[in-house]
């Protein structure tokens, strides 16, 4: 066999190891598709759980709310808000609650007395924090999630 010949062989041989440029791109393009999708469903994921947590909480704000209503009689007022559940006092040595949670965006929860259908009202407004919204900037009230609100009158 010539040499001219040979070379050619190993040229073939070469080019049927490695890869093309195509066949490298579409590898890329396979890579970031699937990285887009798995980031879509972390980020959805994170914000379900973002909204489980809040919907949590406000059922144990609402829960503080009722032992408030057992103690005093009464419902704080807005003017007292949620703070009063953290105060220590005769009855409760820490306050019913520890502490007045912020929602998992970092704003206060919102407490209106009286609610719309309800003694009470709490409300966390979502990511965006405006009244209103949609997926993550969707509101979540105590009537919504069907915490028990109301026992007093």
């Amino acid at each position: 066999m010539s040499s001219r010949v040979r070379s050619r062989l190993s040229a073939t041989k070469a080019a049927r190891l490695g890869f093309t440029l195509v066949e490298l791109m579409v590898v890329i393009v396979i890579i970031g598709l699937l990285s887009g999708v798995v980031t879509i469903s972390v980020r959805s994921y994170l914000i379900r759980s973002k909204q489980n947590v809040a919907k949590m909480e406000i059922s144990k704000i609402c829960q503080a709310l009722e032992t408030f209503y057992t103690t005093y009689d009464r419902y704080p007022s807005n003017q007292e808000g949620l703070t009063v559940l953290a105060t220590s006092n005769e009855e409760f040595a820490e306050g019913i609650l520890t502490f007045v949670p912020v929602d998992p965006w970092g704003h206060d929860y919102e407490y209106v007395s009286p609610g719309k259908t309800r003694p009470y009202d709490v409300i966390c407004y979502g990511a965006d924090h405006r009244e209103g919204g949609t997926g993550p900037g969707a509101d979540l009230t105590s009537d919504q999630i069907g915490a028990r609100t109301g026992t007093g009158p």
